[in-house]
C-alpha cells in the first residue's frame, strides 16, 4: 500500500478539522448556514452560495467536473509588489509561507502568509440572515510599511443553476448590475418575473471595481491570472449581458505590526412586487441597506459569530459521551451530529458530488435523516414530517423527491419506489419518541399538496402500511416497483437504451413478479413500530389488523425469503431468485441481511445468526462490508443499473456505508457486541482518518456514501461525501444501539451492546425537559442490563421513566 500522507488533524477543543496542506486529495469542504441561506466552501475557498434551493436560487456560479478541480469561489487576490497570492492558495497557487484551513461548526477560517503578510478570512452565515460574511484580516508581520493591492472576486450565477449552464443564447444578453458606493448589486432578470437580487459589499471605501468577467479576467486568461489583478489596475467595468461578476479594488497600507479588518458581505434580498424599484430601472435597496447596516463593523460581525458558536454549543450539549476513546468521542459528540444537521438541510441535493440541479429532497432520505437531528431541533423535524407527508398520494405511494423551494413533488422523478411509504412511519415514530408530541398525528395533511384533500397524519401512516399490503407479489412479499432503497436494482426496467434513465423508465410494470426482501424486512420493523404506536393510542383493532399483516410477512420471508445461510435479496420479473447461492454472481446482498436481522425474522430458528455470520464471511473486508458478493462482471438486462458499474464501485459490490449500520444494528439486537463494534469502526471517519487520508481521498471528518470495495481497482477510496443517509444511521446506531440510550414514549430505554473491551462511560442526555447523566459499567459484558439505579433508587426493567429535572443514573451490565 502506498505511503499515507497526512493533510490535517482534528482539534477537538475547538470542534474543528485543521487542514495544513491545501493540495488535499479531493477538495475538502464545509457547509455554512443553518436555515434559508447556505454556502458550500472548500479548503481553498471554492464553492458557491444559494437561497433555500440550490437549483432555482443559485447566487454564485460553480463549475463541476472542471480542470483544474474546484475552480470558482470566493477569492481574495493580494498583490504585494510583483507577487500575487491568495490566502487559500487557489486560484493563483502561489507557494505560501504558511497555510491553514479550519473547518468548524458552520464556519470556515482560512489563513495564508506570504512575505510577512498574514491574510485570514472567516466565512460564516449569521443566524437568521440571508448573507455570507467574509471577514478578512490583513496583518503586517514585518518591520517595514507594506502597500498592498486587494481585489475581491465573486462570480454571479444567473439564478437557475441548470439554465445557467446551457441557455447561453439568452444568458449572454441578460446580465445586469448596479454599483452604489462599495456595494455591487446583481439584478439579472429582476426587471421581469424575479422579485430577488443579490449584492456583494465591503465596509470600506473602494478605489475601483469590476463587474464584467471578461474585462476583469481577460478572455483567454484564467482565474489564476486575472488581467486586472496582474496589472494592478481595476477596469471599473459594467456588465451589460455577458458574464457578471463582483470585484472590489482596495489599496491597503499597513504599518509594521498593524492589522486591518475588512467585512465583505454576500447578500440576498427579496422585495414585494409593488416595491421592486425606487426609481425607473433602479432597484429598491432599502432591505439591502438594512442588512448591510447589521453587519458593517468588526464588532457586529464578532457578535454574530459568537451567536452562531453559542447555537452549536447548545445543539451539541443535548447528547454528549465520555468514553476515554478520543476517536469515538469526537465523532459522537461533534462530527457525526454536525453531518446529520447538514443532511437535514440538504438531503442529497448539493455537495461536490451532487450538483444541486438534479435532485431535490428525498422522501425516504429525509425520513431517515430525521433520526439524526430530531434530538437537536424537534420543531423543524415536525415541519419536515408534514412537508414529506404532503407529497404522498391517496393510495399511500408518494413522490420520490420534492423541491425545497416549493415543497412540491418532482414530476420528473415521479413515484413508484415501493419502500418509500414505510419510511414515513420510521421518521414519525422517531419524532414522537423524542418529543412525546402525539399531537402531530392529528395534523391535517394534504395529498400531493392539493388543498381540500387533507386527512390526519395518522391516516397517512395507515395508508403507508396499506400500500405495502396492497402491493404483494406471488410469494406474498412486497412488489419492488421501480426500485426499493437500492435505486439501482431496477427489476422492471429492461433497458438497452443508454439515453434512458434506469430509475424512471419502467418499461414493464404489468404482470411483474419482482419482489423485495429488503422491503419485507423494512415492513416488519416499521410494522412493529406502527402496532406499538396504535396500542399506545388505544387503537386496538388497528393494532390487531397490522399485527396480522406483520405476522404474515414474517411467515412469507421464512417460507420463500431464506436461502439456507442468508436471506434472499429479491425475486426478479420472472419470479427467479436474486441474491441466492443458485446465482452465478451476487449470491448475497447486504440490504436484506440488514433489515431481516433488524426485524429479527427467524431469530429463534438461527436464521439471524447465520445471516450475520454470512455477512462476515462474504461481505466484510478491511474497509467495511460490500453491498453484494461476488461482484457483477457483466450487464444483466433484467437487473438494471446495479450491474452497469465496474466491480467494486457504487452498488456493484462497493461499500455502501449507508447500509453497513443495518447489519451493525442486527448484530446489536443479537447481542454480538464484538462484531457490531468491528463493523462500526471500519467506517468510522476518525478511524479511517488515522489510516487512510491519501487512499480515502474525501473528507476525513465525515462519512461518505460509497467506499470502493474489495473488487475495485483501488479498495478504500471514498466518493460521494457529506450528503448520505450514512450520517443519520451511524448516529442512530452508536447512540441508541451501541451506547444504548434509546428515547421511548415514556422515558429512555437503556440497552447497550458493547465490545468486551469497553470500559465505563458516561452519557449526558437532555430529553424533553429532563437532563440525565447516565454512567454505564460494562463489566466485560457485550449485552444485557443487570441493574439500573435512578437518583439512588433501583428501577425495574430497562426504561428510565421520564420526569423533568436533573437525574443521575447508574447502569450495571
Amino acid at each position: 500500500m502506498e505511503q499515507q500522507k497526512r493533510y490535517g488533524h482534528f482539534d477537538d477543543q475547538h470542534r474543528e478539522y485543521v487542514i495544513t496542506d491545501p493540495q488535499t486529495p479531493w477538495p475538502w469542504i464545509n457547509y455554512l448556514g443553518n436555515e434559508d441561506f447556505f454556502s458550500l466552501i472548500s479548503n481553498t475557498a471554492g464553492g458557491y452560495s444559494f437561497y433555500k434551493d440550490a437549483k432555482f436560487r443559485r447566487i454564485t456560479r460553480y463549475r463541476y467536473n472542471n480542470v483544474p478541480m474546484d475552480n470558482g469561489g470566493r477569492y481574495f487576490y493580494i498583490k504585494d509588489g510583483d507577487t500575487v497570492w491568495n490566502p487559500g492558495w487557489k486560484p493563483c497557487k502561489t507557494p505560501l509561507d504558511f497555510y491553514e484551513c479550519r473547518h468548524g461548526m458552520s464556519y470556515t477560517r482560512i489563513t495564508g502568509k506570504k512575505n510577512g503578510i498574514e491574510a485570514s478570512v472567516l466565512f460564516f452565515v449569521p443566524l437568521k440572515k440571508w448573507a455570507e460574511v467574509q471577514k478578512l484580516t490583513l496583518k503586517n508581520e514585518t518591520s517595514e510599511t507594506k502597500s498592498l493591492k486587494l481585489f475581491s472576486f465573486e462570480e454571479w450565477c444567473l439564478w437557475n443553476a441548470a439554465t445557467d449552464m446551457e441557455n447561453f443564447q439568452r444568458n449572454f444578453s441578460t446580465g445586469e448590475v448596479e454599483i452604489e458606493g462599495s456595494t455591487i448589486y446583481h439584478k439579472t432578470e429582476y426587471r421581469e418575473r424575479r422579485n430577488h437580487y443579490a449584492f456583494y459589499h465591503v465596509n470600506a471605501p473602494i478605489q475601483g471595481f469590476d463587474t464584467d468577467r471578461e474585462t476583469f479576467v481577460g478572455l483567454y486568461n484564467e482565474f489564476a491570472d486575472p488581467q486586472a489583478v496582474m496589472e494592478g489596475k481595476p477596469r471599473n467595468s459594467h456588465a451589460h449581458g455577458w458574464s457578471p461578476i463582483a470585484s472590489h479594488y482596495i489599496e491597503v497600507t499597513l504599518q509594521p505590526g498593524e492589522s486591518k479588518d475588512f467585512v465583505f458581505l454576500l447578500g440576498y434580498i427579496e422585495n414585494e412586487q409593488d416595491e421592486k424599484f425606487e426609481a425607473p430601472q433602479v432597484i429598491n435597496k432599502k432591505k439591502a441597506h438594512a442588512l448591510i447596516a447589521e453587519l458593517d463593523t468588526t464588532e457586529k460581525v464578532d457578535k454574530a459569530f459568537a451567536e452562531l458558536c453559542a447555537l452549536w454549543d447548545n445543539l451539541l450539549n443535548i447528547y454528549k459521551v465520555r468514553t476515554g476513546n478520543d476517536k469515538l468521542d469526537r465523532m459522537v459528540n461533534i462530527w457525526n451530529q454536525y453531518q446529520c444537521m447538514v443532511t437535514f438541510n440538504f438531503s442529497r441535493s448539493a455537495s461536490f458530488f451532487e450538483s444541486g440541479v438534479g435532485r431535490g429532497m428525498g422522501f425516504r432520505d429525509s425520513n431517515q435523516d430525521l433520526v439524526g437531528f430530531v434530538h437537536q431541533i424537534p420543531p423543524r423535524a415536525r415541519q419536515r414530517i408534514i412537508d414529506i407527508a404532503s407529497t404522498q398520494f391517496p393510495d399511500g405511494g408518494c413522490y420520490h423527491q420534492y423541491q425545497p423551494l416549493t415543497k412540491r413533488g418532482n414530476n420528473d422523478i415521479g413515484g413508484g419506489f415501493n419502500d418509500d411509504p414505510c419510511w414515513l412511519i420510521f421518521g414519525t415514530v422517531a419524532y414522537i419518541k423524542e418529543t412525546g408530541d402525539f399531537s402531530i398525528l392529528d395534523e391535517m395533511v394534504p395529498f400531493d399538496n392539493q388543498p381540500g384533500t387533507e386527512v390526519t397524519l395518522f391516516e397517512h401512516l395507515k395508508i403507508s402500511m396499506n400500500h405495502v399490503i396492497n402491493n404483494l407479489g406471488p410469494h406474498l412479499l412486497p412488489l419492488i416497483g421501480r426500485a426499493d432503497w437500492n435505486d439501482c436494482l431496477n427489476l422492471n426496467c429492461f433497458s438497452w437504451d443508454p439515453n434512458e434513465s434506469f430509475q424512471t423508465t419502467e418499461n414493464v410494470s404489468e404482470g411483474t413478479k419482482a419482489e423485495s426482501l429488503m422491503i419485507a424486512g423494512l415492513f416488519v420493523v416499521t410494522g412493529k413500530d406502527y402496532v406499538a404506536l396504535c396500542k399506545k393510542l388505544g387503537k386496538t383493532d388497528e393494532a390487531a389488523r397490522m399485527q396480522k399483516a406483520v405476522d404474515a410477512m414474517i411467515a412469507a420471508v421464512k417460507k420463500d425469503g431464506w436461502d439456507g445461510e442468508w436471506y434472499l435479496r429479491a425475486y426478479d420479473f420472472y419470479g427467479r431468485k436474486i441474491g441466492s447461492n443458485e446465482n452465478d454472481e451476487a449470491k448475497i446482498f447486504i440490504e436484506s441481511q440488514g433489515w431481516c436481522t433488524m426485524a429479527e425474522i427467524g431469530a429463534e430458528d438461527g436464521m439471524v445468526a447465520k445471516s450475520l455470520d454470512s455477512c462476515k464471511k462474504y461481505l466484510e473486508c478491511e474497509h467495511g462490508m460490500v453491498l453484494n458478493n461476488p461482484a457483477f462482471s457483466k450487464y444483466i438486462y433484467e437487473y438494471g443499473e446495479i450491474s452497469s458499474y465496474p466491480e467494486g464501485y457504487k452498488e456493484n459490490a462497493g461499500i455502501f456505508c449507508h447500509n453497513n449500520p443495518w447489519v451493525i444494528i442486527g448484530e446489536c439486537l443479537a447481542g454480538r457486541g464484538n462484531d457490531a463494534w468491528s463493523h462500526y469502526a471500519k467506517i468510522l471517519p476518525s478511524y479511517v482518518e488515522e489510516k487512510y487520508q491519501t487512499l480515502h481521498k474525501v473528507e476525513p471528518y465525515v462519512n461518505c456514501q460509497m467506499v470502493a470495495g474489495k473488487d475495485a481497482f483501488k479498495p478504500g477510496e471514498g466518493k460521494n461525501s457529506w450528503l448520505t443517509g450514512t450520517a443519520a444511521w451511524m448516529w442512530y446506531t452508536v447512540s441508541e444501539f451501541i451506547l444504548g440510550i434509546k428515547p421511548d414514549y415514556d422515558g429512555i430505554c437503556i440497552d447497550p451492546c458493547l465490545p468486551e473491551t469497553a470500559t465505563d462511560y458516561t452519557v449526558n442526555r437532555k430529553f424533553r425537559e429532563a437532563d440525565y447523566e447516565i454512567t454505564i459499567h460494562p463489566n466485560g459484558q457485550q449485552k444485557g442490563v443487570k441493574s439500573i439505579v435512578l437518583d439512588g433508587k433501583p428501577v425495574d426493567g430497562t426504561v428510565i421513566p421520564y420526569a423533568p429535572g436533573k437525574h443521575v443514573v447508574e447502569v450495571t451490565m
